[in-house]
């Protein structure tokens, strides 16, 4: 896809079909072991673009340079240092790099059982799932869901997947079992050494604390993730579509409201107002008004013309073509 007026395409990734495996191997728990397969659990929907000269077609390329020379360098040249401090650093060959990889496994193995609640969800990176490999798994796959499910607990396991080592929790997850990558105890930090001001207690009224629990009881719902939409996201590929269809885009920025410092009881009183004047009303139509306020807003904000696309420059004589900028009102 190329540029249309001074519309530029994001890359927006391969579209995908039938979901497709990153790891196979077993699960083994004992002396089971149940053939699976690991398939993402979520898709990141981030807009990424790619870069282009201003006025022109032209693709923004990176290169490996030798920062004392200028000169370019192949990638073969290219050797991992770990910086020591210091100015000093450590040169690895990729041979030595290959020596302390972990040994390749095909084997999730959960060697403990815990609960659900014992781990913090500060250790989770990614979910996967995990679905049986073969009918011959599929009863014990679903024997193992079973099991955890009833008991709840939670399997602890280590595999290595792309050379890379993993600590990883798994456990039932509606009809399946779910996959979660971890951090391991060194890498997560601990917020009393690395926060400012952190004070172990506050001392509270009782009323400070009634208003409080009062606060968060009327704003209390049943958890729905469809309630919730990236505004943001909605609005740039809202953008991009007028725009590849011809429109040009005028924009007007919203002044940034200041700050106000009030007091906390009053912040609290106003807020449980607020929250229980309209909390019912609010919770039935909070997805509806979360997907119509981006276009609301925007159409509030911009206003539209058609103007005549402007192709892209052909690859044997690229020349700049007319930019459709975005122009700021006068506030």
């Amino acid at each position: 896809m190329g540029v249309t007026g001074w519309w530029i395409a994001p890359d927006l990734g391969k579209t995908r079909g039938v979901a497709r495996t990153i790891w196979k191997g077993s699960l083994s728990f004992g002396l089971v072991n149940v053939p699976v397969g690991l398939y993402p659990a979520t898709k990141d929907k981030t807009i990424h673009f790619n870069q282009f000269e201003e006025g022109t077609s032209d693709r923004i390329r990176y290169k490996k340079i030798n920062e004392r020379t200028g000169d370019e360098v192949e990638s073969s040249r290219i050797v991992k240092g770990a910086d020591v401090g210091g100015g000093d650093f450590v040169i690895l060959s990729p041979e030595e790099l290959a020596s302390a990889e972990p040994e390749r496994s095909r084997t999730i193995e959960i060697t403990d059982f815990v609960e659900l609640e014992d781990i913090d969800p500060t250790y989770y990176r990614t979910t996967y799932y995990l679905a049986p490999e073969g009918e011959a798994a599929a009863k014990a796959y679903a024997l193992l869901r079973r099991a955890m499910r009833d008991a709840h607990k939670v399997g602890v396991a280590t595999f290595v997947m792309r050379n890379k080592e993993y600590l990883v929790a798994i456990r039932p997850d509606r009809d399946v079992l779910a996959l979660e990558t971890m951090y391991f105890a060194d890498e997560v930090l601990s917020p009393a050494d690395e926060l400012p001001r952190i004070s172990e207690e506050e001392d509270f009224t009782k009323r400070e604390l009634e208003m409080a629990d009062l606060l968060i009881d009327s704003m209390v719902t049943d958890w729905d993730p469809s309630n919730y939409a990236d505004t943001h996201r909605e609005k740039v590929q809202s953008m991009i579509d007028r725009k590849r269809e011809g429109e040009e885009v005028v924009t007007e920025m919203a002044p940034r409201e200041p700050t106000k410092v009030i007091d906390l009881m009053d912040a609290l009183n106003a807020s449980v107002k607020a929250a229980s004047g309209g909390r019912a009303g609010a919770s039935r139509s909070r997805a509806s008004s979360t997907r119509s306020k981006p276009a609301a807003d925007e159409k509030k904000a911009t206003a539209s013309k058609k103007v005549t696309p402007v192709k892209r420059a052909a690859k044997a004589k690229k020349q700049p073509v007319a930019a459709t900028r975005s122009r700021r009102k006068a506030s």
